[in-house]
């Protein structure tokens, strides 16, 4: 579990082919702090198991899975990636919650420069709608942003000046592939609401009850 609040950004250093799988050296430093073989990092967006530390380069392993779901398969040496270490127990939780599994890919459609932020649109498959809340949370790129904006099949996020500055978002430029987590929480109602409780609570019923 993680909160999508980017602890560093790291330097892909190598890509090794493994059949349909590849092995990704990244280049890192405050991450490394208590980081040992078979602990969970989030880069950009993915949760990745830790398979072998070599000074300041951590490795892991990324399936065909990985590869088919995410941007992990344009992956380039010397391409920044946001990083995160999974949550402790003790820690605050300043983002929301986030499980590194990506949903889809998203495509950035714009990029604005406001005077104190900027503002991301992407896009992604209007089979997604359903997720997004405005004023919910989504993860892009293991980033966690507020919903500024929904419309079919898009989506716009305000970014601060801190986040900017700190992860690759400040990297991106339109047409770019992004990875997208919806949010947890919202997604397990949905599914209850939608597929697990038969002839109970439905949608209809809750916008008949003023919650839509």
């Amino acid at each position: 579990m993680f909160t999508g609040l980017v602890e560093e950004t790291g330097s892909i250093v190598d890509i090794r082919p493994r059949g349909k799988e590849i092995s990704i050296g990244i280049n890192c430093s405050k991450i490394l702090d208590g980081l040992v073989p078979g602990d969970s990092v989030n880069i950009n967006g993915a949760c990745q198991t830790v398979v072998k530390i070599e000074e300041t380069t951590v490795w892991f392993d990324s399936v065909e899975e990985t590869l088919k779901k995410t941007t992990f398969g344009s992956f380039k040496r010397g391409q920044s990636v946001n990083l995160e270490r999974a949550l402790s127990a003790s820690a605050r939780l300043g983002g929301h919650f986030v499980a590194g599994h990506v949903d889809t890919t998203g495509t950035v459609k714009s990029i604005t420069q406001l005077s104190g932020s900027w503002n991301l649109e992407v896009t992604f498959d209007n089979e997604f709608d359903k997720y997004v809340i405005p004023v919910g949370s989504i993860c892009i790129d293991g980033v966690s942003l507020t919903v500024a904006e929904k419309k079919k099949g898009s989506l716009k996020v305000a970014v601060i000046p801190h986040t900017w500055a700190n992860t690759t978002l400040s990297l991106l430029k339109a047409s770019d592939r992004v990875n997208l987590e919806f949010d947890l929480l919202g997604k397990y109602i949905l599914n209850y609401v939608e597929g697990t409780n038969r002839g109970g609570l439905t949608l209809d019923k809750l916008k008949e009850s003023g919650f839509a």
